[in-house]
């Protein structure tokens, strides 16, 4: 088992996810080299629309400013302290005017499990 762990939100890395227009990065925190079974990262969405499909369950807690999840049939806006729960298989955009969430997923190796590989 892993040790406990502190993440110091200015040593986090961000990498670009998504592409123009506006911007989305995400800090991946936990992944399967600390647990197996859970990952968690922090998102930032400002003027984007990321097009996925989840591949995994998938929470969501928005932090600050507001953020946005089209789904086929609905559009969910979300504000700091809402928590949003999507299951496996959901197709979505990801959207957001200064949005900050933490997002936790399972299961972390969702890439190399037989849904990962649809």
């Amino acid at each position: 088992m892993s040790q406990v762990k502190v993440f110091r939100r200015n040593e986090m890395k961000f990498d670009p996810y998504g592409g123009p227009p506006g911007t989305g990065q995400i800090a991946r925190l936990v992944g399967p080299e600390l647990s197996t079974t859970m990952g968690v990262g922090i998102g930032t969405f400002d003027g984007c629309s990321i097009e996925w499909t989840v591949l995994y369950d998938e929470m969501i807690v928005v932090l600050e400013g507001k953020f946005r999840l089209v789904l086929k049939d609905a559009v969910i806006e979300a504000t700091p302290g809402d928590v949003i729960w999507l299951p496996e298989n959901t197709w979505l955009k990801y959207e957001g005017e200064k949005a900050v969430v933490c997002y936790t997923l399972y299961p972390v190796d969702w890439r190399t499990t037989k849904q990962g590989k649809k």
